[in-house]
């Protein structure tokens, strides 16, 4: 087993691989559930794409979102029925329009003809309000974890949180990664693991113990340090996954397999994901600080990227397919988000 595919191992041990792709939204609401849709415009009657429709309601905490197309058009699933929601329409520029829906019905789509933004003199309330939900967002993703124990935080269950992070919570939350216990225990379990196999080629013993989880730990909080805090600052992308969860199991695949070559930008644009491509080369070249010179050498770092790719696409597909139904205190997610 490669340096990097020990690293990565604990992540994937762990379920904290950072990546991100777009999903897709269904066209109709489930028989047991409802759904929201309409269209945006601006006092003259034009089209507003892109702008963030969230709908709140259902629970206590329960928010959803989604984003106009290029014809100012919307729809918001998987709502539950017997519910009033209350719309927050906002688009950079305009001023933010607010409405609320009867009470909705299973199986039906509660249409609206028209909602329609005003010019905004200042575009900070729009940023202040984007802040806001991102905070909200971040928050509840600190609480996501497989089976209640292992952490899941970069996993997005809700197109609310289209919001883009800002970069104080891009590297809050690979902080939070970093000091989890599950991801210190998964360090300690692979070192172990090394121990027995004698790899790398530190000596034996608890030293060699120490030295061996010390290495695994450096490089999982390289490769989030820089893969999911300071690359994606820098180049303003996203570092979590979207899931797709609706939709066909080819969609779905083809979804999970655009990652790690895939991201979100935090302008809503799909961008290569230099952020993660970048932080586990980066993180690689740093090991060849402390890792003993047998494990050394650019053949050695070509192979452990190439590995780590590997792993990212096995966990992607894990991702999309196996811990979503697995996950506790996921955020509301929709149909196909």
């Amino acid at each position: 087993m490669t340096r990097k595919l020990r690293q990565l191992s604990i992540i994937l041990f762990a379920l904290l691989a950072p990546s991100v792709a777009l999903g897709q939204l269904p066209s109709a609401p489930e028989p047991h559930t409802g759904s929201i849709s309409g269209y945006v415009v601006d006092t003259d009657g034009a089209a507003i794409p892109h702008a963030k429709v969230n709908a709140v309601g259902g629970s206590p905490s329960g928010m959803y979102a989604a984003l106009t197309d290029d014809s100012g058009f919307f729809r918001i699933l998987d709502l539950r029925p017997g519910f009033s929601y209350k719309l927050i329409v906002e688009s950079r520029g305009f001023g933010i329009a607010t409405m609320t829906t009867d009470p909705l019905t299973a199986g039906i789509d509660f249409s609206i003809t028209g909602l329609t933004l005003k010019p905004a003199a200042d575009d900070s309330v729009t940023a202040a309000s984007e802040r806001e939900v991102a905070m909200e967002v971040e928050s509840e993703e600190e609480h996501q974890r497989v089976l209640g124990v292992i952490p899941n935080f970069y996993m997005v269950y809700s197109r609310a949180d289209e919001v883009p992070l800002s970069t104080g919570l891009k590297y809050r939350l690979a902080v939070r990664a970093i000091v989890d216990p599950v991801t210190i225990a998964g360090s300690a379990l692979l070192a172990g693991v090394d121990q027995a196999a004698n790899t790398p080629a530190y000596r034996q013993g608890a030293r060699g113990f120490g030295q061996r989880m010390g290495a695994n730990y450096a490089g999982v909080t390289s490769d989030f340090l820089i893969g999911s805090a300071v690359l994606p600052s820098l180049l303003h992308q996203d570092p979590r996954y979207y899931y797709q969860g609706g939709g066909t199991p080819k969609s779905r695949f083809l979804h999970a397999m655009s990652i790690p070559l895939l991201c979100k930008g935090d302008n809503g644009h799909t961008q290569l994901n230099i952020s993660s491509i970048g932080g586990d080369l980066a993180s690689g070249a740093l090991s060849e600080l402390y890792y003993p010179s047998v494990n050394r050498g650019a053949g050695l770092l070509l192979t452990s990227t190439l590995s780590v790719t590997a792993v990212r696409f096995v966990n992607s597909l894990l991702q999309e397919f196996v811990y979503g139904s697995l996950t506790t205190h996921q955020r509301h997610s929709l149909g196909g988000s």
